[in-house]
């Protein structure tokens, strides 16, 4: 294949700066701080009525989070059909892109009512509106994503695929650390912006940051939306509906995936580990909070280090994949995300908390990044590359939602977020057997599997 342009390839990149912003600021750090606070009472766990039923309210916003993905899994495959087949997938990445922003910047509405005597009430109709704003800004995040890692095998040739799907991720690391610092200066300052109520101090700085990620995402993105290439329309011999054959391409990924023993394996272990680390990152600001007390400025230092150590982690399992080969490279980081479920467990102060949040950000950047280059190599040589990257989202979006549905609910039944890390727990483990069955098999047969 002939290679893009390194202005093409950093254009590419810099979406990762753009939209790495939300997943640091609203997935991780001051939004889910802000939710817990916000729906705080005095009904035993903190419950929260929504839609007719008390939900626990860390319960309810990992469901929120599990019913976004769901929706996500349900449509990606109806989008890229159409993508393929009209050849304009940038188009959709850029929707998703405007929804995405434009729903995070609508969580500044998501607010308590000020009464008379000072105190606060979160009324129905504030919790109707954080809800949809989180809905739709995590579909729009995780959407545009599908249309933005399949331009990966478009640009590069294979061998440079590691190198350049880790530089995604340091760059969304930094343009993500460089706003949280801002909007942690407006956190941790608020007088210097004019908000000197209790009230205001309270709720402004979060509220505020919530539209500068908005502002962020969109206008960086519009770097890669202007410089990305338009992807080709698909030759088609026969009409079909669009709506259907979005389905019926997984169908044929899967047809495919099911000949190539290595690819399938990788996918099995894929789904499992997904599971878990994505429900970590989504979870572990609330676990501090809730289980450890620990107040809104050291959960944010806790996210800091993950970023910071997340840069560095990222290159050095490149590094690792490059010599020891992917597969084998995996094997070792899900071992210690083993550890990690088992350290949370028994995690009761900050220290410790913040030790395991560098261990996590050593091995977060890294994983998510060989994941998809992985994909990338292992997959075959193809045109549709929306329609597999389609399949790897599904793939992951279902992992989430189990992941998501299954920390919430056993957090409902035995009111502890630590019985749901050792749940957690349990979908590493099965990924590192399917993991080490893959390299054990292909040793067997006498071949090396680098990916």
């Amino acid at each position: 294949m002939q290679p893009a342009s390194k202005k093409v390839i950093n254009a590419w990149c810099m979406y990762d700066w753009a939209n790495s912003a939300y997943n640091l600021v609203i997935t991780s750090t001051i939004f889910p701080a802000y939710f817990e606070g916000i729906t705080k009472n005095r009904l035993p766990n903190n419950e929260i009525l929504f839609m007719g039923r008390r939900f626990v309210n860390t319960a309810l916003y990992t469901y929120i989070l599990g019913t976004a993905f769901i929706v996500v899994a349900l449509i990606s495959p109806i989008l890229t059909s159409i993508s393929d087949y009209k050849g304009n997938k940038k188009n959709f990445m850029a929707f998703f892109c405007t929804l995405g922003s434009i729903a995070c910047a609508g969580l500044y509405f998501f607010a308590p009512d000020l009464q008379n005597d000072g105190s606060t009430v979160l009324t129905a109709g504030a919790v109707n509106i954080g809800v949809a704003c989180m809905l739709l800004s995590c579909i729009g995040f995780w959407s545009s994503l599908v249309f933005y890692n399949s331009y990966l095998p478009d640009l590069v040739e294979e061998s440079q695929r590691d190198r350049i799907s880790a530089r995604g991720y340091t760059w969304g690391y930094i343009g993500s650390v460089l706003l949280q610092i801002i909007c942690f200066i407006i956190v941790f300052f608020p007088e210097k912006f004019g908000f000197n109520t209790p009230f205001e101090k309270d709720h402004m700085p979060a509220r505020v940051s919530f539209v500068l990620v908005g502002i962020w995402w969109f206008g960086f993105a519009q770097i890669p939306l202007r410089l990305l290439p338009i992807s080709s329309a698909k030759e088609r011999h026969e009409k079909k509906n669009v709506f259907s054959n979005g389905f019926l391409e997984l169908k044929k990924v899967w047809s495919q995936v099911k000949k190539m023993p290595v690819l399938k394996r990788f996918l099995y272990s894929f789904f499992w580990y997904s599971a878990g680390i994505q429900t970590v990152f989504l979870a572990a600001t609330q676990f501090g909070a809730k289980e450890l007390h620990l107040p809104t400025d050291k959960l944010i230092i806790t996210i800091m280090i993950i970023q910071l150590v997340a840069i560095p982690g990222a290159i050095l399992i490149s590094r690792a994949s490059e010599r020891f080969g992917n597969l084998k490279t995996l094997l070792v980081v899900v071992t210690v995300w083993i550890a990690l479920c088992i350290g949370a467990y028994f995690t009761y102060n900050d220290i410790q908390f913040y030790i395991l949040g560098a261990v996590v950000g050593l091995v977060m950047g890294g994983i998510q990044s060989l994941s998809r280059s992985t994909y990338s190599n292992l997959m075959p040589e193809t045109k549709d590359t929306a329609s597999f990257f389609s399949f790897y989202d599904v793939t992951e979006k279902i992992a989430l939602v189990i992941g998501m549905f299954s920390f919430g609910i056993v957090e409902e039944l035995t009111s502890s977020m630590r019985y749901s890390v050792l749940t957690l727990m349990l979908f590493f483990i099965i990924s590192f057997v399917l993991l080490g069955w893959t390299i054990w098999t292909q040793k067997r047969k006498g071949n090396i599997v680098t990916a």
